[in-house]
């Protein structure tokens, strides 16, 4: 029998795409790590502190309002048929191609003075561009269920949202945790939004920034290195809680 080479030729082709993103990771920790002094310094100022700290609660706070509101949609689109789902599904999928400086005008025309530098601001651009995630993913989990399942349950005596939480929520986890886990991520990576609607109060993506416009790469890199190692932890960390409940 042959051997057959496409896993390899595969393996191949994607590693390429692996090389191209740890690049420059490993290229930008190592450089850092040459200017350790200006690691400190960033590391011991406290407006960068609190803009670190402003991203993170801003980030987590978006996730768990994009997963209180996204997961009942992506039940609702995953199990009722109805008119305009398909619209639905469409304006869940927008702000994905939206361009986020324009995300940000929308934001600000709409919701005006009540959104303007804010954390409240911070969060709707957030969630704009981010709750997709949520939605989709709880959608495709709850799409995975047997809907038999929930069926023999119901004619136990269960009602539907107590199966909801003992039987179709439990086994469409893992993909609705995966959902929330990259509405975080992708929150604590917006900057375009935010810089139209909220420059007040800082967060790193915004003094990233404002640092490397007014100062140059030296002074923007350490908080690039700060930022993108926490969030490399976080997002780890998720993932692997995430694995080890399924298990």
């Amino acid at each position: 029998m042959r051997r057959d080479y496409t896993l390899y030729l595969f393996a191949s082709l994607g590693s390429f795409l692996i090389a191209y993103i740890a690049l420059p990771l490993v290229i930008i920790f190592a450089k850092q790590l040459m200017d350790w002094e200006m690691l400190v310094k960033t590391l011991h100022d406290p407006y960068v502190i609190e803009a670190l700290r402003n991203s993170l609660l801003t980030a987590t706070a978006t996730a768990l309002i994009a997963l209180f509101f996204g997961v009942p949609l992506g039940y609702v689109l995953a199990r009722k048929e109805f008119p305009g789902k398909s619209l639905v599904q469409a304006l869940v999928d927008v702000p994905i191609v939206i361009p986020h400086s324009v995300v940000g005008i929308m934001l600000l025309v709409t919701f005006s003075s009540a959104i303007l530098d804010s954390y409240a601001g911070i969060i709707a651009a957030m969630l704009f561009v981010s709750a997709p995630f949520t939605v989709n993913a709880a959608r495709d989990g709850f799409l995975a269920v047997d809907e038999k399942v929930e069926a023999v349950a119901r004619t136990l005596g269960a009602s539907r949202l107590r199966v909801f939480f003992s039987v179709s929520l439990p086994i469409a986890f893992p993909s609705v945790a995966s959902g929330v886990i990259m509405t975080w991520a992708r929150a604590i990576s917006e900057v375009g939004a935010i810089l139209i609607v909220a420059y007040y109060p800082k967060t790193a993506q915004v003094l990233i920034m404002e640092y490397f416009n007014n100062y140059g790469l030296r002074a923007s890199r350490p908080i690039s290195v700060i930022m993108v190692a926490i969030s490399l932890v976080i997002f780890v960390l998720l993932r692997w809680l995430v694995g080890r409940k399924v298990e």
